[in-house]
């Protein structure tokens, strides 16, 4: 179902890139041993001459997503035959240890960062085509001719971003863990904001709801790039399924368009992601524009509510997505999820002067609230369980805390059960995790939030991160959901929330 109305406002708003030369900064070699990378330093890579079988590495000394240029020379007789050569893009060194030949995941091959280049003439400045999330190029020469040696000479990197650094906004903070953490979040939104809020610029490369959610939040403390958040919203109340749901994502190119993937938590998020925009802007407008796509959601999640008003369990996968865990039932989290969308709801439908949908909303949000703490509560524990095996999970408590099931010192108590509970279902996600900190800081533990922030994600920037990742277990920090850390996104558009809590909850400027 299209809106043209709203599609023409949408693409109206969406921005520009900006565009940036960066060079490769030096050449590297990485072995591993004993599961081990080490990286050592060859220094200037255009003094290097290369022949068949050989391979250069180069750093570009930071991530960037953009497209690759390489100046190339030839070395002793006229070029007789062409170059051929294997291009690697890599934004950990872990991918280069990967042989794309030998990858058998579920996410398709063709995301694989790796072209087979012919080069015909030389000297040559050759510029690929296709964009490229990387920070490490690795460049194998498959064949050449033994009459000429190629050469190097430089390499850049046409960085693009809709983000303007210009209007980055300071964050003051006398911790270098906590700056560090704040640089790297700023650097994964600001690589995820292309023309639209992009979940991750390797791969899928398109706008995402839960994504937005929380690139959003970020970006409302960072560089307010507010119309581009509008824009996408407007993209996602423009395009929405036959029956009025909201997808999971959109595809902007070649026309726009939403896919047929739908979730029950990511359609309510519109919602949420309206309200965090209208409380960041005060744009009533954009609300009262968009508010009839916030009541369809509520209207479409309400029948999937059984006679007790429990959100229905499914076994189809992604039905609701609440994290990357196979394992995890999500009936509970979905239950608290709609509470927390129904306040939301509530709450623009009072800044737009809808009494009667403030009314049932306020109602349903009641009883779905009683439902909840009625038949998924365990006296005994008093912990939530979901689903008819009665999982307990972290993602359980934690929405059921952020939905307003269980408020106040109940709460707190809540999240102690939970951390003193080490059966329950872990977050494998920087996205629960995410949620997590908000219930946290909701429940008045500030303290313990930034202690969890300074873990997780600062263990992701021991392990050498630039940008933050779409999965990280600390136990096993080369974990992939996928078969190959080869097509993992290690830039991730949920993982950049530290910038939002940093600088809301703890910024002492």
């Amino acid at each position: 179902m299209k809106n043209e109305k709203l599609l023409e406002k949408a693409l109206g708003l969406l921005p520009t890139l900006y565009e940036n030369k960066v060079p490769a900064q030096r050449a590297v070699e990485f072995t591993k041993e004993n599961g081990k990378i080490n990286e050592t330093s060859v220094g200037n890579y255009g003094e290097r001459t290369l022949g068949k079988g050989d391979s250069l590495t180069l750093d570009f000394g930071d991530h960037y997503v953009g497209y690759l240029s390489l100046d190339l020379k030839s070395i002793g007789s006229h070029p007789d035959a062409p170059a051929l050569l294997r291009i690697r893009f890599a934004e950990r060194p872990v991918e280069l240890f990967e042989d794309a030949s030998e990858y058998h995941g579920w996410i398709s091959p063709s995301w694989i960062q790796e072209e087979l280049v012919h080069v015909d003439v030389l000297p040559t400045l050759y510029s690929m085509e296709r964009r490229y999330s990387f920070r490490y190029v690795r460049i194998d020469v498959v064949d050449i001719s033994s009459k000429y040696s190629l050469k190097i000479s430089g390499a850049f990197c046409r960085a693009v971003s809709s983000a303007d650094d210009t209007a980055l906004l300071p964050y003051s903070t006398d911790n270098k863990a906590d700056q560090r953490i704040d640089a790297i979040s700023v650097k994964t939104l600001h690589d995820c904001m292309q023309t639209v809020f992009e979940d991750g610029p390797k791969r899928d490369r398109r706008l995402w709801m839960g994504d937005l959610r929380i690139q959003a939040l970020a970006n409302y403390e960072t560089y307010r790039a507010n119309d581009m958040v509008k824009a996408n919203l407007y993209l996602f109340g423009a395009l929405t399924q036959e029956d009025g749901r909201v997808g999971a994502c959109l595809f902007l190119d070649p026309v726009p368009e939403v896919d047929d993937t739908c979730m029950f938590d990511y359609s309510l998020f519109f919602v949420d992601a309206l309200y965090d925009y209208y409380e960041a802007t005060g744009d009533r407008e954009t609300v009262s524009d968009l508010w009839q796509v916030c009541k369809r959601q509520i209207e479409l999640s309400k029948e999937n509510l059984n006679e007790r008003n429990i959100v229905r369990d499914s076994d189809r996968l992604g039905w609701c997505f609440v994290d990357w865990n196979l394992e995890l039932n999500k009936q509970a989290s979905a239950q608290g999820i709609f509470l927390y969308t129904l306040e939301r709801a509530i709450q623009l439908a009072a800044c737009i002067g809808d009494v009667l949908a403030e009314e049932e909303y306020a109602e349903l949000y009641l009883k779905l609230k009683e439902a909840a703490n009625a038949f998924l509560l365990d006296q005994g524990t008093g912990l939530y369980r979901s689903g008819s095996d009665g999982q307990i999970s972290a993602a359980s408590q934690i929405w059921m805390i952020l939905g307003g099931a269980v408020e106040g010192a109940k709460a707190a108590k809540l999240l102690e059960k939970l951390e003193g509970t080490p059966d329950a279902l872990k977050m494998v996600t920087p996205y629960m995790y995410h949620h997590y900190i908000e219930a946290l800081i909701k429940t008045g533990r500030k303290e313990k939030a930034l202690e969890i922030m300074r873990a997780y994600w600062g263990g992701m920037a021991d392990h050498g991160a630039d940008t933050f990742w779409e999965l990280y277990n600390p136990e096993n920090p080369d974990e992939s959901p996928y078969g190959g850390t080869i097509v993992n996104s290690y830039c991730h558009a949920w993982s950049c929330g530290p910038a939002y809590f940093l600088r809301k909850y703890y910024n002492r400027g």
